[in-house]
Formats: C-alpha cells, sequence, structure tokens
C-alpha cells in the first residue's frame, strides 16, 4: 500500500471522464504503446495520452470508448510526443493493462467524486 495521505491531497488530483476520439500505433515508443486523442467536454477540451495499453487494446476499436484519466499533471514528453493527461488503468494477472471506465455512459468531462 501506498503511504498514506489526507483528504485534502486527493482533492488535488483532478479525474475526469472523457471519450476517445482517435487512436493510433507509436511504434516509436520504447515498449509498445497506442496514442489517443480524448475529449473531456467543452470546459478541458481535447487531449492527448500514450498508453501502454496494446495487450488488451487495438487502435481501431478504441474511439468512442469513455475512460477515466488525471487530467491537472503537467504535460510530459513521451518520445517524439506529448502526453497531456495520465489514462488510468490496472494490471490484470499478467502485467496487461485494463482501461478504467465507467460502466454507464456519462458526460465528457465529469468529475469523480
Amino acid at each position: 500500500m501506498a503511504e498514506p495521505i489526507d483528504f485534502d491531497d486527493f482533492l488535488k488530483v483532478d479525474i475526469r471522464t472523457g471519450t476517445i476520439l482517435r487512436a493510433e500505433p507509436y511504434p516509436e515508443a520504447r515498449k509498445p504503446a497506442i496514442k489517443m486523442w480524448i475529449d473531456f467536454g467543452p470546459e478541458l477540451g481535447e487531449k492527448k495520452s500514450s498508453a501502454q495499453i496494446t495487450a488488451h487494446y487495438d487502435p481501431e476499436t478504441l474511439p468512442g470508448k469513455q475512460v477515466i484519466a488525471v487530467v491537472n499533471f503537467p504535460p510530459r514528453q513521451i518520445g517524439k510526443f506529448m502526453s497531456e493527461c495520465l489514462v488510468l488503468g490496472v494490471s490484470d494477472e499478467n502485467g496487461g493493462i485494463v482501461l478504467l471506465s465507467p460502466d454507464h455512459p456519462v458526460s465528457n468531462g465529469s468529475r469523480m467524486h
């Protein structure tokens, strides 16, 4: 378990729902990855992300999928690609990443509570 934090620290993390608009393979990445462009609604707009999710996902199947992401980290250079948010997932028993997503459709930009 990670070191405990207080509730005020948790509130600093802005976690929102977005819909993947498009996705492309990212063969230049050190580890297999997929580049994604995600719509976070009118307040935040579109943000880019790169994720090592190739064990369970193909770029062609991702558009239209809703995901959960941290949107208030500073942008991070991933090779030649600037990642603007951190899409959240959990590891399966083999280490493959499974994306977190709502089990019912919600508005893009909806904040996690």
